[in-house]
């Protein structure tokens, strides 16, 4: 038996009553954000899903639409009161009715939204952001760094159109103490999903040239607020949090404070604010310094002041005391000359009386001298009379010469040798044979 059966379009309406009887509500419900777009229309198209927790694989998703009439309302309404931007990857509570067409099947139609569920959210992802970071170490690192006492060479982070990037330069270039400023710019993408990239990459190619700068700066001005979960990256925050140099944030919104304005060295609420505040810091080195050159002055001056009169009391006093030692002076001089004389005189007079009495000893001396000289020269010449060859001869002996020297052995001549013979009176010459 063939049972009824039912077109695919035919069954597609009985869903839609059904659906419609059993689901005729609306219903708030908590999704995340997918797949978001809008058409010429002003029609706005997006997914909803959930995602397991624990494995991030979706668990459910549901095609969403909200009409123009309803989306240019609650899109700034959202926008405005989260500062996050109404695009993928943000969780939100909205209320909606379930749809089922014949054509385009299931959809949930979004009536209304409630932001301060996505404050929520996003509250807590931020303070998850900053709990990692406290537990890597580097949540208050940057803050940790010196500000260099004069911070002149800028690196900045900006578009290079932005209104704010425009402010910053002109308000450092006109500062009304001319002070110098050198600043590059590193453009960036400051607004949208690309911000967290295109930052990271731009602090990337300053911490390739950190000697050459003594700050960055990072400024964003003009955006809308939506435009600020960028700032809000796990990524970008680490980069900031753990870079060499002072950063200053100055992304322009003045009533929420993002990761980055966190852990930033020094965070601002404007571009200006961040010119500002190099201007100021720069004036208060510039007043210290000024205060330090007075102060140096002044004490200076009163030195002077005391060295002069020193010099005006010692010109007063010198002559008295010059006078008073000159006296001293002249006095000792005077008995120390005295003291002199009267030594040498007695000195003299000692040597005189010493040289009397050896002109007294000398005659006397020199007569034994002479006595005892005199005996010894006899004696001398009675030793040398004795000794003398002719006393030899007179008493019968001679002496024989061969050339002149006295023959006392016969094997010292040979024949031919002609000898002298002396005598006590005359000689001979003999010839040896």
């Amino acid at each position: 038996m063939i049972m009824d059966s039912l077109s695919l379009l035919e069954l597609n309406a009985l869903v839609r009553r059904s659906l419609e009887q059993c689901l005729p509500d609306e219903y708030w419900i908590q999704a995340e954000l997918s797949d978001v777009r809008s058409n010429t229309t002003g029609h706005c198209y997006l997914e909803f899903i959930q995602k397991d927790p624990r494995s991030n694989s979706l668990v459910a998703k549901a095609r969403g639409m909200i009409w123009n009439n309803i989306y240019r309302l609650l899109k700034p309404y959202f926008e405005e009161s989260t500062g996050q931007l109404f695009t993928s990857g943000i969780k939100v509570l909205v209320k909606v009715t379930v749809q089922f067409h014949e054509l385009y099947g299931y959809s949930l139609t979004v009536l209304d939204i409630d932001p301060t569920y996505t404050l929520g959210d996003m509250a807590r992802r931020r303070r998850e952001i900053l709990l990692q970071l406290e537990e890597e170490g580097v949540l208050t690192l940057n803050k940790e760094l010196e500000m260099p006492v004069l911070p002149q060479r800028i690196a900045v982070v900006s578009s290079a159109t932005a209104a704010g990037y425009g402010d910053f330069r002109d308000q450092l270039q006109t500062n009304p103490y001319g002070y110098q400023f050198s600043i590059t710019l590193f453009p960036a993408t400051m607004q949208g999903e690309d911000v967290e990239q295109s930052i990271v990459g731009v602090l990337n190619e300053i911490y390739q040239r950190e000697a050459d700068f003594d700050c960055v700066v990072i400024i964003r001005g003009g955006g809308a607020s939506s435009d600020l979960s960028g700032f809000d990256s796990l990524a970008l925050a680490e980069n900031v949090a753990n870079f060499p140099l002072p950063v200053i944030a100055g992304i322009g919104h003045e009533r929420d404070e993002t990761v980055v304005d966190i852990v930033a060295h020094t965070s601002v609420k404007t571009p200006t604010a961040a010119a500002a505040l190099l201007i100021d810091n720069l004036h208060s080195v510039d007043q210290l310094l000024s205060d330090m050159r007075q102060r140096i002055y002044s004490s200076v001056r009163l030195s002077m002041q005391a060295e002069l009169q020193r010099l005006s009391h010692f010109s007063q006093v010198i002559p008295t005391r010059f006078s008073l030692v000159s006296t001293r002076q002249l006095s000792r001089i005077g008995t120390l000359s005295q003291r002199l004389l009267s030594a040498a005189q007695q000195q003299v007079a000692e040597s005189k009386g010493r040289t009397q009495l050896m002109a007294e000893r000398i005659p006397a001396a020199a007569g034994r001298r002479l006595s005892d000289e005199r005996h010894r020269l006899e004696m001398l010449s009675q030793s040398v009379r004795a000794l003398d060859p002719q006393l030899i001869l007179d008493r019968g002996y001679s002496i024989t010469l061969l050339n002149g020297k006295a023959v006392r052995n016969s094997s010292e001549l040979a024949p031919g040798d002609e000898l002298h013979t002396r005598f006590a009176e005359g000689e001979v010459k003999s010839v040896v044979e």
